[in-house]
């Protein structure tokens, strides 16, 4: 006798997290758009995208690099949040100060946290903001920023400061909490021996220290902490849980980067997976 096939019961299926990274384009595939969602696929959370620009960009360097106008910057942005909605939202590369403006206006009337990468040069010293921006990064991007991630390079463009120690960061925190984001994290990798990152708000400090790994293929690893983080908070974390976990991931990441061309490899996004 046949038995009949159980009939399939309906499992309501529940839409994970939504992120929602606005950045350029890295043609090799180790940074901007394509790091942040390959972050956003380690968290398991979804990835959107706004696209900001467009760079041919491979292990050595960025060889051109060409903007989207803000009307295409702006229907993107609009598309995505006013039908599917965000948790978090991160930014990346913005390098005019119309689309610094653009952007800052699209944050300002969105609720959901952002988490602001002023990503001012590439892994390789090319210069991805132009100078006019940086006073629209000052005034319109920063004050809407939960958490800023600017790397002492930044630092130096938004501040005119010159970090040499740990005193240094303090100091740079300040001036950057003065442009109006809640959280920053002052990033201290570039500074000799093990790298300590610098999370405060101007009343709290947590010093996040990690292993130096003897491993140059870091490309992505500002792109990769700024989606961790927004990562963490689309899921519900507080600030400081949420970078905590995003320096785990991404020092996990660079111990596993590998080489990829001539130059400098990517720090490895899926790490994880591979029980790296």
């Amino acid at each position: 006798m046949l038995i009949p096939a159980p009939t399939p019961v309906a499992v309501p299926v529940t839409a994970p997290a939504r992120v929602l990274t606005v950045a350029g384009s890295d043609s090799g595939g180790g940074a901007g758009i394509q790091a942040d969602l390959k972050t956003m696929t380690a968290f398991g959370v979804h990835g959107m995208s706004v696209l900001t620009a467009v760079t041919a960009q491979n292990s050595l360097g960025v060889q051109g690099a060409w903007e989207l106008p803000a009307e295409a910057v702006r229907a993107q942005y609009r598309a995505v949040v006013d039908d599917i909605g965000v948790q978090a939202v991160k930014t990346g590369m913005l390098s005019s100060a119309a689309l610094v403006d653009t952007v800052a206006g699209l944050l300002a009337g969105t609720d959901a946290p952002v988490v602001v990468d002023p990503v001012g040069v590439s892994k390789h010293g090319d210069p991805l903001l132009a100078a006019e921006a940086l006073d629209s990064v000052r005034t319109r991007l920063l004050p809407v920023a939960t958490v800023a991630t600017p790397n002492l390079d930044e630092v130096a463009q938004l501040t005119g400061a010159t970090i040499t120690d740990e005193a240094g960061m303090r100091r740079a925190a300040d001036a950057v909490l003065g442009f109006g984001p809640r959280w920053v994290v002052i990033k201290g990798g570039h500074l000799p021996g093990d790298p300590v990152d610098l999370l405060t708000d101007g009343d709290r400090e947590h010093w996040l220290r990690a292993p130096r790994h003897d491993n140059r293929h870091t490309h992505g690893t500002g792109c990769t902490l700024a989606s961790a983080i927004a990562c963490g908070l689309a899921l519900g974390h507080d600030v400081p849980t949420a970078v905590r976990n995003a320096k785990e991931y991404v020092t996990g990441a660079i111990a596993a980067g590998f080489p990829l061309g001539a130059g400098i490899g990517p720090v490895d996004h899926g790490w994880r997976a591979r029980g790296v």
